[in-house]
């Protein structure tokens, strides 16, 4: 184990899910398990019996859990740990068919109150999208909890749902409690807080890998609905950065992570800018990042954990790298020196 903190590349965690399918495989080279559909892949998880493990180099297999143990502040900067686990979860999904319409813990509606177990905000990066393929995400104006027991756990729920056609490069944030379901033909980058806890509305009569159908869980649903989603929290407003090292796209801006798009240039050469724990995902492109002898190669599909203490590490680009940047609000006296990989 290393003294110095260093930037890590994780082992992938493969889910198999009813609607799964292979492109993660096609668009990021990624070892899926054979003839089984992949829904998930979790990149950096600190939940338990889902722990991420270095997948390369002097720390490889070592567990997420034991990095935030040992280099503590060191990695983490002022991040606070969530339920004593590493504060995010990291994935990409692969949807073939629809996800379930579902939803997860609604959290308080009092600003800055504390948020219980099981919140899950998350924010999803469209990847790669099938001509017409698209989303649902919150509820048509005016429906509210006597339309959906109306509907029931049928197909007229999803009618309730707004349908967004998506592209690739769309964004979009989900406040844990909106209602939601990834479309068919459709690959994001998940980002959101460490929970699994999710309670499914309707699930388009299919049944599960085992041959079953799926649990519902109609009643929890519907106590943890949030019927008024502004829409400009789950579509916010971009800004740009530029110089002539690199672009900055700004796409999600919550209380419990930040999500901007960066494009390096080929030939980069330089040290990071950052004061606090950063994660690349890196979607184009490939280079490395160095600490003295050390480095850690990057190439598209990899996840990256950068950590807080990050004197004398360097960014060299190899090709022009398109990756989204996640970083974790931080309230104190300890400020960013920048907020991208810019100067």
């Amino acid at each position: 184990m290393t003294d110095k903190p260093v930037p890590v590349v994780c082992e992938p965690i493969f889910k198999a899910k009813p609607w799964g399918g292979r492109e993660l495989e096609r668009l990021f080279g990624k070892a899926l398990p054979p003839e089984q559909p992949i829904g998930e892949s979790w990149e950096l998880s600190g939940l338990p019996d889902n722990e991420s493990r270095v997948a390369r180099g002097p720390l490889a297999g070592v567990g997420l859990g034991t990095l935030v143990e040992r280099w503590g502040s060191g990695l983490l900067g002022g991040a606070a740990l969530v339920d004593g686990r590493f504060p995010l979860l990291i994935k990409f999904l692969d949807a073939r068919e629809k996800l379930s319409v579902q939803v997860h813990p609604r959290a308080p509606g009092e600003p800055g109150a504390p948020e219980p177990p099981g919140i899950k905000h998350e924010a999803w990066y469209v990847v790669a999208a099938e001509p017409g393929a698209g989303l649902y995400i919150g509820l048509q104006p005016g429906v509210g909890p006597k339309d959906i027991r109306a509907a029931g756990p049928t197909a007229a729920l999803a009618e309730l749902h707004r349908f967004r056609p998506v592209k690739p490069g769309d964004c979009f944030y989900l406040p844990s409690g909106t209602p939601h379901a990834l479309g068919a033909g459709i690959v994001v980058a998940e980002i959101q807080t460490p929970s699994d806890v999710t309670y499914r509305l309707y699930d388009w009569d299919r049944v599960g890998l085992d041959g079953r159908p799926r649990e519902l869980h109609f009643e929890q649903a519907l106590e943890n609905i949030y019927y008024d989603v502004p829409e400009e929290q789950i579509v916010q407003p971009r800004s740009h950065q530029a110089d002539v090292f690199a672009t900055v796209t700004s796409l999600v801006r919550c209380r419990r992570f930040m999500i901007d798009k960066l494009r390096l240039v080929e030939g980069v050469n330089r040290e990071l800018p950052h004061a606090e724990m950063v994660i690349w995902m890196i979607l184009a492109g490939h280079g490395r990042l160095t600490r003295g002898d050390y480095e850690c190669p990057f190439k598209p599909g990899d996840t990256v954990l950068i950590p807080a203490d990050m004197e004398g590490v360097r960014v060299e680009t190899a090709a022009v790298c398109e990756l989204l940047e996640v970083k974790i609000p931080i309230v104190s006296g300890r400020q960013m020196r920048a907020a991208s990989c810019q100067g």
